[in-house]
């Protein structure tokens, strides 16, 4: 039965990725409460502006389209300093009360990503993330001088975080976004040069989940043993919903404090592109299908296109494929981009088991081969879905071979359990390859490579066609590509919840 939501009770970003809808620009701000009653007051007048869930398009549950988008979400300490009641803080989970500093070790932040090198504004306490997106750099401004108006109606009862990293060493009171432009127009690229966001995943109840599910939903065989995809289940994503368990994920009471609301985990990566450019050049003049091919065997996809290595492993195959994806209509190119599956690549022979489409969502990969081993083909990673916002920052120079400079991504992963999404895809499957038969191998791109002191040094393994002559292509002293320099976790709330914590009304009992 499909999921019937309420999208004005949802928070916008939620369920939107908003660069999809031509919002290019972004600006991320920190906050602090000093005082809870003029706090709970500043979030009042902030609830007001809150973008929803509500569609653009006009229909039952739709709104005007904004120039720009507000959203807003809290840290456990944040939540605490508005006066949330005893009982109702005691139900969080303990991941997201100890925050993302304290889940260091977890989440392989050492040497250069340790939090002692972070930016500045991540070291004191965090309480409140407001995130703009904007259709231009102008309305990004008039959206964030809206609301300096509204921190200083507070009187200092909220006060904006001064310390983001900025161009030449500059620390500002907040965090731009902006889409990589390319001769003037926007694309879905980072600064290693790959098209992102490909995979968003597809759950019940999104307005538009019947034209994007396939590929993005949750993988299933038909009664021919075909392909087929459904959307998951929306408990995976928002809280007092039914999950892929079957069962409502744990929240805090009362149920109108979680439903509807889900967890944020802000990160902003920095992308160390004269280290990726390096590498690549040292490695792609030994791999004997060159440098593309090669950086394709990071991702498991070309970087000019998306094109996915499980059906355009190599050069003579990617031709093939682009020319089909010229012919074909755009809801057959989606399904060409998003439709990945790994079951005719058992081996790793197309797309390596290090690459990040694998990692981060191995779809139907772990039942290696065995079809049927659980009640649907991906069910460990149905569990570990996330969904992906942010967007990249700074500027960097094609085939610069230096680190320095401020570019990266600030990536924003929503689900409803810290824990068990972006905690696990974390530590067991970028940092750790042992679910993938593939030992202590990291994620390519992502991977805290190096270790703490640089002493431990990566490598990866590229598999070939066990049936071929041709020998395995080790990838060894991987550098490492990102680096992190800040986040925190946050929840994020509904509409109902917003203003029940405005008002003070959030009762446990």
């Amino acid at each position: 039965m499909t999921a019937v939501l309420d999208l004005f009770d949802i928070q916008g970003e939620v369920t939107r990725a908003y660069a999809r809808f031509g919002f290019f620009y972004s600006r991320y701000l920190l906050l602090q409460i000093k005082d809870g009653a003029r706090g709970r007051d500043f979030i009042c007048a902030m609830a007001a502006q809150v973008t929803t869930a509500a569609t653009w398009d006009g229909g039952p549950q739709s709104a005007p389209r904004p120039d720009s988008t507000l959203n807003i979400s809290f840290t456990y300490a944040g939540l605490k300093a508005l006066g949330i009641p005893r009982a109702s803080l005691a139900g969080f989970p303990a991941d997201f009360v100890m925050g993302m500093r304290a889940r260091r070790e977890i989440l392989g932040d050492d040497g250069p990503s340790h939090p002692d090198h972070w930016d500045p504004v991540w070291k004191q306490p965090v309480h409140v993330l407001v995130s703009i997106n904007a259709l231009s750099t102008e309305a990004r401004e008039q959206r964030y001088q809206a609301v300096l108006g509204m921190l200083a109606n507070s009187e200092d009862g909220v006060v904006l975080l001064e310390g983001h990293r900025g161009p030449g060493g500059a620390l500002l009171p907040y965090q731009d976004g902006h889409v990589v432009f390319e001769n003037g127009q926007p694309t879905s690229k980072e600064h290693f040069g790959y098209t992102d966001g490909i995979g968003e995943p597809i759950f019940e109840g999104l307005p538009d989940m019947a034209e994007r599910v396939w590929g993005r939903g949750k993988q299933v065989y038909d009664s021919d043993g075909n392909v087929n995809w459904l959307p998951l289940e929306t408990g995976e994503f928002l809280l007092g919903h039914y999950d892929e368990a079957h069962e409502y994920p744990p929240a805090p009471m009362p149920n109108l404090l979680s439903r509807n609301g889900t967890y944020t985990v802000y990160r902003k990566l920095h992308e160390n592109v004269g280290s990726f450019n390096k590498y690549l050049e040292e490695q792609g003049a030994k791999y004997p299908g060159g440098k593309e091919l090669l950086a394709a065997k990071f991702v498991g996809r070309w970087r000019d296109n998306g094109a996915p290595l499980t059906d355009a492993p190599d050069a003579a195959a990617k031709q093939a494929w682009d020319q089909k994806y010229a012919a074909a209509s755009p809801q057959e190119q989606d399904r060409m981009l998003a439709g990945v599956v790994f079951d005719d690549d058992q081996s790793g022979a197309k797309c390596p088991f290090s690459a990040h489409i694998r990692r981060i969502n191995p779809r139907a990969a772990l039942e290696f081969g065995t079809k049927n081993a659980f009640d649907t083909p991906g069910a460990l990673a149905n569990r570990r879905r996330i969904l992906r916002r942010g967007l990249p920052y700074g500027e960097s120079k094609p085939g610069q071979f230096s680190d320095d400079g401020e570019h990266g991504i600030v990536i924003m992963m929503l689900g409803a359990s810290i824990e068990r999404q972006f905690e696990f895809v974390q530590q067991q499957w970028i940092n750790y390859g042992n679910d993938f038969r593939a030992g202590n191998d990291k994620e390519i791109l992502l991977g805290n490579h190096g270790g703490p002191h640089g002493a431990c040094p990566s490598r990866a393994v590229l598999p070939v066609d066990p049936n071929s002559q041709d020998a395995p292509f080790f990838l060894c002293n991987i550098p490492r590509l990102v680096t992190t320099r800040g986040g925190d976790y946050f929840f994020t709330p509904s509409m109902t919840a917003l203003r029940m914590i405005a008002e003070g009304t959030v009762d446990p009992t």
